[in-house]
Protein backbone atom coordinates (compact mmCIF):
# COMPACT_ATOMS: atom_id res chain seq x y z
CA UNK A 1 0.00 0.00 0.00
CA UNK A 2 2.64 2.62 1.01
CA UNK A 3 5.30 3.64 -1.43
CA UNK A 4 7.96 3.60 1.33
CA UNK A 5 7.06 3.00 4.96
CA UNK A 6 4.44 5.51 6.10
CA UNK A 7 4.88 7.71 3.04
CA UNK A 8 2.54 8.24 0.10
CA UNK A 9 2.64 10.46 -2.96
CA UNK A 10 0.01 13.07 -3.77
CA UNK A 11 -1.14 10.71 -6.54
CA UNK A 12 -1.61 7.94 -3.96
CA UNK A 13 -3.67 10.36 -1.88
CA UNK A 14 -6.15 10.90 -4.68
CA UNK A 15 -6.36 7.18 -5.53
CA UNK A 16 -6.23 5.63 -2.04
CA UNK A 17 -7.54 8.35 0.27
CA UNK A 18 -9.61 5.95 2.39
CA UNK A 19 -6.68 3.62 3.06
CA UNK A 20 -4.34 6.53 3.79
CA UNK A 21 -6.82 8.14 6.18
CA UNK A 22 -7.28 4.81 7.99
CA UNK A 23 -3.52 4.53 8.38
CA UNK A 24 -3.21 8.16 9.53
CA UNK A 25 -5.69 7.40 12.33
CA UNK A 26 -3.13 4.90 13.69
CA UNK A 27 0.10 6.89 13.13
CA UNK A 28 1.35 9.95 11.22
CA UNK A 29 1.60 9.54 7.45
CA UNK A 30 3.85 11.63 5.19
CA UNK A 31 2.57 12.84 1.82
CA UNK A 32 5.26 13.55 -0.74
CA UNK A 33 5.21 15.60 -3.91
CA UNK A 34 8.01 15.27 -6.46
CA UNK A 35 9.86 12.99 -4.02
CA UNK A 36 9.91 15.66 -1.27
CA UNK A 37 7.90 15.46 1.97
CA UNK A 38 5.15 18.09 1.79
CA UNK A 39 2.43 17.16 4.31
CA UNK A 40 1.83 15.04 7.38
CA UNK A 41 -1.56 13.54 8.16
CA UNK A 42 -2.13 12.66 11.80
CA UNK A 43 -5.05 11.90 14.05
CA UNK A 44 -6.65 14.69 16.05
CA UNK A 45 -5.36 13.42 19.41
CA UNK A 46 -1.75 13.61 18.21
CA UNK A 47 -2.38 17.05 16.71
CA UNK A 48 -3.92 18.37 19.95
CA UNK A 49 -1.03 16.92 21.99
CA UNK A 50 1.48 18.69 19.73
CA UNK A 51 -0.43 21.95 20.03
CA UNK A 52 -0.49 21.70 23.84
CA UNK A 53 3.25 21.07 23.86
CA UNK A 54 3.90 24.04 21.60
CA UNK A 55 1.99 26.29 24.03
CA UNK A 56 4.59 25.43 26.69
CA UNK A 57 7.35 26.72 24.43
CA UNK A 58 5.82 30.13 23.74
CA UNK A 59 8.32 32.83 22.92
CA UNK A 60 8.60 35.71 25.34
CA UNK A 61 9.62 39.25 24.42
CA UNK A 62 10.56 42.29 26.43
CA UNK A 63 7.09 43.67 25.67
CA UNK A 64 5.31 40.84 27.51
CA UNK A 65 7.94 40.29 30.22
CA UNK A 66 6.86 40.88 33.82
CA UNK A 67 8.29 43.99 35.53
CA UNK A 68 10.25 41.86 38.01
CA UNK A 69 11.80 39.76 35.26
CA UNK A 70 12.56 42.87 33.20
CA UNK A 71 14.32 44.46 36.21
CA UNK A 72 16.38 41.29 36.67
CA UNK A 73 17.23 41.24 32.95
CA UNK A 74 18.21 44.90 32.97
CA UNK A 75 20.45 44.42 36.03
CA UNK A 76 22.17 41.46 34.36
CA UNK A 77 22.83 43.49 31.20
CA UNK A 78 24.24 46.38 33.24
CA UNK A 79 26.48 44.02 35.24
CA UNK A 80 27.74 42.47 32.02
CA UNK A 81 28.45 45.90 30.52
CA UNK A 82 30.38 46.96 33.64
CA UNK A 83 32.44 43.77 33.56
CA UNK A 84 33.26 44.32 29.87
CA UNK A 85 34.40 47.89 30.62
CA UNK A 86 36.75 46.63 33.39
CA UNK A 87 38.31 44.09 31.05
CA UNK A 88 39.20 46.75 28.45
Amino acid sequence: MASSGNSYTTSDLSRKSGDIIAEALRHPVTITQRNKPRLVLLNIEDYERLMRQSDLRAVGTIDNMSDALFDEFEAAVEAYAETEEMVR
